[in-house]
Formats: C-alpha cells, sequence, structure tokens
C-alpha cells in the first residue's frame, strides 16, 4: 500500500468538515432573510401634525402625510392595500405599484395621483396630533406594519415637532412599533 491515500482522505474528510460548518453558519443568515418579521412595505415616516398654522385648507391637510417605503429588490403591488388609523378612517389603495426600494407619501388631502404621491381626497384631517396608529394592512387584511404615537407619553427633552420618523426605529414618541407576517403581493 501506498502513503498517498491517507493525505487524500484527510482532505476530503478536511473539506467534508469545512463543507457542513459552512453549511451551518449559511443557514441561519439565509433563514434570517426570509422572517417575516421584516415588512416587505413599512411605515417610513408619518407626519400627524401638519407643520404651520391649521386653516383646514387643502393645502394644510396635504401636509399631513404618511411615507411608506418598499424595502426590498422588487416592486409590490399594493392595490387592494389599506392605511388607517385607529378611529378606523382607512385608505384604500387603487391600482398602485411601489417600485422597488421607493417610498411613497400618502397625503390626506385632495391632489393628483404621481408614482411618489398618493392622495386620500379628503375634506378633514385623519392623523391625531395627540396619539394614534397608522395600520397598513394587505388585500388579505393582514398587519403589514404599524407606527404610533403619544404625546402624553414622550421623553422628557425630545423635541416635538409632530412628526414620527420610523428611520429611528419607531422609538420616537412612544416607539410603538408592529410588524406584520406576511402575505406581501408582488
Amino acid at each position: 500500500m501506498s502513503a498517498t491515500p491517507v493525505p487524500v482522505r484527510r482532505l476530503a474528510a478536511a473539506s467534508l468538515a469545512a463543507a457542513a460548518v459552512l453549511g451551518a453558519v449559511t443557514l441561519p443568515a439565509s433563514a434570517a432573510d426570509r422572517t417575516p418579521d421584516r415588512p416587505r412595505v413599512e411605515i417610513s415616516a408619518v407626519q400627524y401634525d401638519a407643520p404651520g398654522r391649521d386653516r383646514r385648507t387643502n393645502a394644510s391637510l396635504n401636509k399631513e402625510w404618511v411615507e411608506l417605503t418598499n424595502t426590498t429588490r422588487h416592486a409590490v403591488n399594493l392595490d387592494g392595500w389599506t392605511l388607517s388609523d385607529k378611529d378606523g378612517e382607512t385608505y384604500t389603495f387603487d391600482h398602485y405599484r411601489l417600485p422597488a426600494r421607493a417610498t411613497v407619501r400618502v397625503h390626506t388631502g385632495e391632489g393628483r395621483d404621481t408614482r411618489t404621491n398618493l392622495f386620500q381626497d379628503r375634506r378633514h384631517h385623519v392623523w391625531d396630533n395627540r396619539s394614534d396608529t397608522a395600520t397598513l394592512r394587505n388585500h388579505r387584511d393582514r398587519v403589514i406594519d404599524e407606527a404610533s404615537w403619544d404625546e402624553r407619553r414622550r421623553h422628557h427633552g425630545e423635541r416635538h415637532d409632530g412628526r414620527y420618523d420610523g428611520r429611528h426605529d419607531g422609538r420616537s414618541w412612544n416607539g410603538d412599533r408592529h410588524h406584520g407576517h406576511g402575505g406581501d403581493r408582488h
């Protein structure tokens, strides 16, 4: 017998062990990419207190908005999705696709819909300045994301400008944040 087969067997065994370790390391990462905890579309910001003097004009209404961001590399079909407040005021998306890695603002007042701005066509404010929750649901009525604020629970020293900003991990003004599970439609 020659001495060559032993190192080849050791090399093969070492390669199999390395592949097993690599497989174990990459499995959790790929599984984490598919977790339903991170929505494909999220509420990234809310301007719930329209800046400036409230004269109940359309211009004032349109300074109140909810911003949605598509976090994926694929367009998401929002047809039939809804955006609502805690009192049940609901806006339903109609024939709208949010492009990959794009953001759209949903304004309260009247206006002409574009790729980056949608309008609820309401004649009154929707979002409560003191406390409210914006809820995004998919076409199957599953909660995809929520953003809440409560001025009574505001931390001392925080600057208040009537805006919830999800880019700060949803910790501004109460920090209540809930991501729904699944049901995104492409």
